[in-house]
């Protein structure tokens, strides 16, 4: 007598024939795009843009590589000029400005750490420097670091982790309001795990959870200004972060759990982020985005 098939033998069989990348190892974060095998589709070079954000100004922490740089391509093809922080990645954030000034739009390089509430304070002053304006800002950095018992996790680790997945929203957030007006936006990266949580990326998710009641707070704090606050919470993405951070046989399986029974890629989260920045999400604030692959949170 044959055995049913459970569900997940179903989603384990569709990973399988989709799963396109082998095991895999960074000994930093954030990570590089270069050595991964293979490099995150990045679609987004060949998206069309239809004005949405024609003569605004984005600014994209963590905008270097991953889900940053399709935003912020994707922002560009739209007609929006682009300032990307980022941490250490040189080399990608070039690669990410060749795109965006291919789009015909300028492209803003900032270098540096945004746990560091003088860095957000300068970044954005340089901002309106080079724009003279700000529109949108996307709060998009973060790391983590996957342990397997809440006792592997120091007090450095945790600090470092909240400073900046939470602390830089509070950051930026509070360096841009000046430079906000009716109609900016700002949009933050939760992560699915906000919402169903994850034993061994405990004070990663912890921070996600702040997010989004980040989130939902200034959403409100904001809206007699009319300036709307979103987010989007991505499921597995394959960026530069996952093989920085998981060891290569975490990485082999990385994403295959979904219902969808693969990772997905930058340019499938990066839309959402646009149609939050654009006029045709003018009344939606204080909302989250699911683009997970399937996963029902009910959040």
């Amino acid at each position: 007598m044959k055995k049913k098939k459970s569900k997940q033998d179903n989603i384990r069989k569709i990973a399988e024939k989709k799963q396109k990348h082998p095991a895999q190892h960074q000994r930093s974060q954030p990570g590089k795009t270069e050595p991964m095998v293979p490099h995150p589709e990045d679609k987004m070079r060949f998206y069309t843009g239809s004005g949405k954000l024609k003569n605004k100004v984005a600014l994209i922490t963590g905008g270097d590589s991953g889900i940053g740089r399709a935003v912020a391509i994707g922002m560009a093809k739209e007609g929006a000029d682009i300032a990307i922080v980022y941490l250490s990645e040189t080399k990608d954030a070039k690669e990410t400005k060749m795109h965006i000034e291919s789009a015909g739009r300028k492209a803003l390089l900032i270098k540096g750490d945004v746990g560091k509430e003088s860095f957000c304070k300068k970044a954005v002053e340089e901002v309106n420097k080079n724009f003279g304006r700000l529109d949108i800002l996307v709060n998009n950095a973060g790391e983590q670091h996957p342990q397997e018992s809440i006792l592997n996790i120091s007090e450095k680790q945790l600090r470092r982790t909240f400073q900046t997945n939470i602390f830089s929203l509070f950051f930026m957030a509070k360096a841009a309001l000046p430079y906000l007006k009716e109609g900016s936006v700002i949009i933050n990266t939760a992560s699915v795990t906000a919402y169903h949580g994850s034993y061994h990326l405990l004070d990663y998710s912890a921070t996600k959870g702040a997010v989004v009641a980040f989130t939902r707070s200034l959403s409100q704090a904001l809206a007699d200004k009319k300036i709307r606050v979103n987010a989007v919470a991505p499921g597995p993405v394959w960026t530069p972060l996952i093989p920085s951070s998981f060891k290569a046989s975490k990485v082999k399986e990385f994403g295959s759990d979904v219902p969808l029974g693969r990772v997905g890629q930058p340019d499938e989260i990066a839309p959402a982020f646009i149609f939050l920045a654009a006029e045709e999400a003018s009344y939606i604030t204080g909302q989250t985005i699911h683009v997970n692959g399937g996963e029902i949170v009910n959040g």
